[in-house]
């Protein structure tokens, strides 16, 4: 009998993120394959906040901490 192979999902979920001071941003990219499993979309912050910090280099502005993330309804 033949093994099927692992299902390994392609393209990318939609976060909305709203930060301590009230800013907010939409439709953040985190790669459909890092999510799921056990640990569900936790992992999408710790994501997120790799992106922040490389935006941050890059222009020299930080985004501050992460109060709140959720998929965006728009997918």
């Amino acid at each position: 009998m033949a093994r099927k192979k692992p299902v390994v999902e392609s393209g990318f979920v939609l976060f909305d993120v709203i930060y301590e001071d009230g800013r907010q941003t939409s439709n953040r990219k985190v790669p459909a394959g890092e999510l799921g499993g056990l640990d569900g979309d936790t992992p999408a912050k710790t994501i997120i906040e790799a992106q922040d910090r490389k935006i941050a280099e890059m222009s020299g502005q930080s985004r501050g901490r992460i109060k709140t993330i959720k998929r965006s309804p728009n997918q």
